[in-house]
């Protein structure tokens, strides 16, 4: 049976993953919808115990400005047209099956949380990580072991984009500037511990074709006691490069005067240093028990964009190494996916089967659709087309044989499932600031970050049992 528009009852959609991606779609759904009159009860589920997904999880500490998106997520919840579930997993705690019973229609927005490949001999040796592990790490996932091996005095890190800056910065960052940040203690405790002296950053291509935001870049310059380090052999001066930073973008041609800014800036003997290399392809991670160094081959500019090899190769001694060469999606059960590009197979945000026919009532966006690419305002537009495609469906969705409201908080509880909500999580979020009001230290925290899972459920569900 499928929906039609003079249904009595309300349209009822899921909504899986609730960061960005997911609580944007909420957003311009419920608005499209009753802008036609129509009613529709959204329910926007995550397996962590706390909404926000990459902006919790995802983005470093000390970057207050990009935090500032959860006030407008935070007051589209707040709004009451979207309830909030938490604490519980799509594939573990539900499958397809129960969401199709109760909902019209199922948008998956997991996002890509797992470090993509690089594919060189030695990147398993211990002392080689992911980034994606280390930013879960410093953000205070609470399915990520407490402690971090921070025992190297020369890291490597592979990539040129913002992950690495942010993997890169805080390597290098002086711990005591991170106080004023919502780090928890464990986290810092451990960074201030490290040995560190120099952490490497590594692009395979030239300076004028960096992933980097140009705020981004020019944070680096404004550690104390570190010392950012380029090198003038990383520095194409061929005709070709000139042409194209002339005809490049100004957000290029800002990146490009603070890298060349750099050349001529001196050291000033800080503790720690910054080095950003360009031109390198990684080739080897070597090392007999554990990472002894890394080798790379010299590239150079083709003239269109790319690069190739040169054949010289370069070794670097180092005790760690960390890839920051992308995110990739995980497969979901029973929602068809491409494994070659980490997404969920769609047309435009609709899901469809091997045969490129849409499944009624299954929708994707954000990373999970599209793959890991561009910033998160990007996610705006992404939902846009998807719920676009979704209203357009509505007369053909399936029919759920129990949409009412309290069906799915039901089949939760006869699971002995601990889930949280919005009001739980404006208990967490008061919680951690309360924490940070008594923090004392001398700098000023706007929260202390609560880490295990338990405790975040135990506060997050103590305020339904009181108003209960």
């Amino acid at each position: 049976m499928t929906r039609t528009p003079s249904a009595p009852q309300p349209l009822r959609v899921a909504i899986i993953g609730a960061g960005p991606a997911g609580i944007y779609a909420g957003n311009i759904l419920g608005t499209a919808v009753r802008a036609t009159g129509g009613e529709v009860g959204i329910d926007l589920f995550d397996t962590l115990p706390a909404p926000y997904g990459l902006i919790r999880y995802g983005v470093a500490p000390d970057h207050p400005r990009i935090k500032g998106i959860v006030t407008s997520l935070h007051e589209m919840l707040d709004a009451g047209t979207i309830r909030f579930l938490g604490n519980v997993g799509y594939g573990t705690d539900l499958c397809l099956a129960d969401l199709r019973r109760h909902y019209h229609a199922v948008i998956f927005a997991t996002g890509a949380i797992r470090d993509a490949d690089l594919p060189i001999p030695g990147i398993t040796l211990p002392g080689s990580y992911g980034a994606a592990d280390f930013v879960s790490w410093f953000d205070g996932h609470p399915d990520v072991p407490r402690d971090w091996p921070l025992d190297a005095t020369d890291i490597a890190v592979i990539g040129n984009g913002n992950v690495a800056l942010d993997v890169a910065r805080m390597l290098a960052k002086p711990p005591a500037d991170l106080l004023s940040t919502d780090i928890p203690a464990n986290v810092h405790a451990g960074l201030a511990g490290s040995p560190v002296t120099d952490v490497h950053v590594f692009g395979r291509r030239g300076p004028g074709q960096v992933k980097f935001t140009p705020i981004e870049l020019r944070e680096l310059g404004d550690i104390p006691d570190v010392d950012v380090i380029v090198y003038e052999e990383d520095f194409p001066r061929d005709a070709d490069s000139e042409a194209r930073l002339v005809a490049s973008s100004n957000q290029v041609k800002v990146m490009s005067r603070t890298l060349n800014g750099w050349l001529t800036r001196e050291a000033t003997g800080a503790s720690r240093r910054l080095h950003l290399h360009f031109l390198h392809s990684p080739v080897e991670v070597y090392g007999t028990d554990r990472v002894e160094g890394m080798r790379f081959e010299r590239t150079t500019p083709t003239g269109d964009g790319g690069v190739h090899g040169t054949g010289q190769i370069l070794d670097y001694p180092l005790q760690a190494v960390y890839r920051a060469v992308g995110y990739r999606g995980s497969a979901l059960p029973d929602v068809p996916f491409d494994d070659a590009r980490g997404v969920i197979t769609s047309d435009e945000g609709r899901v469809i089967d091997e045969n490129g026919m849409p499944l009624p009532g299954l929708y994707t966006t954000g990373w999970i659709k599209r793959g890991p690419v561009g910033l998160i305002g990007h996610t705006k537009g992404d939902a846009l087309e998807t719920i676009t495609h979704l209203v357009e469906d509505l007369a053909l969705l399936p029919e759920p044989a129990d949409p009412a409201q309290d069906a799915i908080l039901r089949l939760l509880g006869e699971r002995g499932i601990r889930y949280t909500t919005w009001p739980g999580w404006l208990a967490l979020d008061a919680h951690e600031r309360a924490l940070g009001d008594a923090d004392l230290s001398e700098v000023t925290r706007e929260r202390v970050k609560v880490v295990p899972r338990d405790e975040q459920v135990l506060i997050a569900t103590e305020v339904a049992l009181v108003s209960s």
